[in-house]
């Protein structure tokens, strides 16, 4: 097939799960065609079969805000016309979707040109909710040819606030089980922690839903009985008032901030557990990769996370806030080595036995062909 992905470029949950996705379909042949505003951050446009297509937006001084959904819509029409696409995945409703289906429009007298929309969370929970955006988030949902949600909670979520008549299937995130796969030995935790404390790792965008404070405290309240250092990787809005936390807590010493960083594969596995102190995750895409790396995963019990993580199996939930219970899971696993490989291994597997990207894609396809 012949498929046009259109999402955020940037560092997030979204835009991650649709440039692996691309990625994973030109693996297994199709024909993949990015239409974005910029390169997506995890897209090699060397691989074979995909390709990407940049989405222009003139800035004449009539405008005060550029019209990129107009603009979106129109090279998503371009494109789909020159390169005979079979469908549009467009993920994040807003305004992808509405593009999505201007470009539909316009190509309707010609042939049909399908578009499927997946729902990865504030774009129902944040973006939709606000009464701008609700008539047109409900409006976009209604029109799509197909949707998806990445767990059953959104899927809930979003029949509770709009009232969705439309079916929508549950296709959950996944990750490649190959590239992101444990090291037993966490042979780069030296780098960070030269005196063999144990690693904690935490990987968001820094928002405040994202409660990344919450991380400092977790990390502060562990060492007082386990030697632990927490590597920081992202960047973000609440990123300046965590290193100024550490440095009130005094354990600055004990935080590496790495910033925003393609190649979470090579990091992961060095850690002995990730912090996932969200207020709200849809699905938790982070806590995924983790656990295929044979990292537990220290979460909390929000949206779709207990779809992935099984309390005290292959990870611990517990509420957002609660910095106390969370560290002491911490100090559970840093300080009990057979717990931590018991644990370790069982994430793993339920990453490898129902997430894997083998195992997910295949039903993407499925929905492709039923459109």
């Amino acid at each position: 097939m012949n498929v046009g992905i259109t999402c955020y470029p940037t560092y997030g949950g979204s835009g991650i799960v649709a440039t692996e996705l691309g990625l994973e379909l030109a693996n297994r042949g199709h024909q993949v065609h990015f239409i974005t505003y910029s390169n997506p951050i995890r897209l090699d446009p060397g691989t074979p079969r995909i390709h990407y297509h940049e989405v222009e937006v003139s800035n004449y001084p009539l405008f005060q805000y550029p019209p990129y959904c107009l603009a979106l819509a129109s090279r998503m029409a371009e494109v789909a016309e020159s390169y005979k696409l079979d469908l549009l995945h467009v993920h994040y409703a807003i305004p992808h979707s509405i593009a999505a289906m201007l470009a539909r429009q316009m190509l309707a007298p010609k042939r049909r040109l399908p578009f499927i929309t997946t729902l990865h969370g504030t774009d129902i929970t944040l973006v939709g909710m606000d009464r701008s955006y609700f008539g047109i988030t409900k409006f976009s949902i209604e029109q799509s040819d197909g949707v998806t949600c990445i767990s059953e909670d959104l899927k809930q979520r979003t029949v509770e606030v709009f009232g969705a008549g439309h079916e929508m299937r549950v296709i959950h995130n996944f990750v490649n089980c190959d590239i992101y796969k444990p090291d037993p030995e966490h042979a780069e935790a030296h780098q960070y922690a030269p005196g063999g404390e144990k690693i904690l790792l935490h990987l968001s965008n820094f928002r405040p839903v994202k409660r990344v404070l919450d991380c400092i405290h977790v990390l502060a309240k562990a060492r007082l009985h386990v030697p632990a250092h927490l590597v920081m990787v992202g960047d973000g809005p609440d990123r300046g008032p965590a290193e100024a936390l550490a440095r009130e807590l005094g354990v600055e010493r004990h935080v590496t901030f790495l910033g925003k960083q393609n190649h979470v594969e090579r990091l992961l596995p060095m850690a002995h557990a990730l912090l996932l102190p969200s207020e709200l995750e849809s699905f938790g895409l982070a806590a995924l990769e983790a656990m295929a790396c044979g990292v537990p995963a220290v979460a909390t019990r929000v949206g779709g996370v207990p779809e992935l993580v099984t309390h005290g199996v292959d990870g611990y939930l517990e509420a957002p806030g609660d910095v106390a219970a969370q560290a002491s899971r911490v100090v559970e696993l840093l300080s009990d080595s057979t717990r931590h490989a018991r644990m370790s291994a069982a994430a793993r597997e339920t990453a490898t036995t129902r997430f894997c990207a083998t195992k997910i894609i295949p039903q993407y396809e499925e929905y492709y062909a039923s459109l």
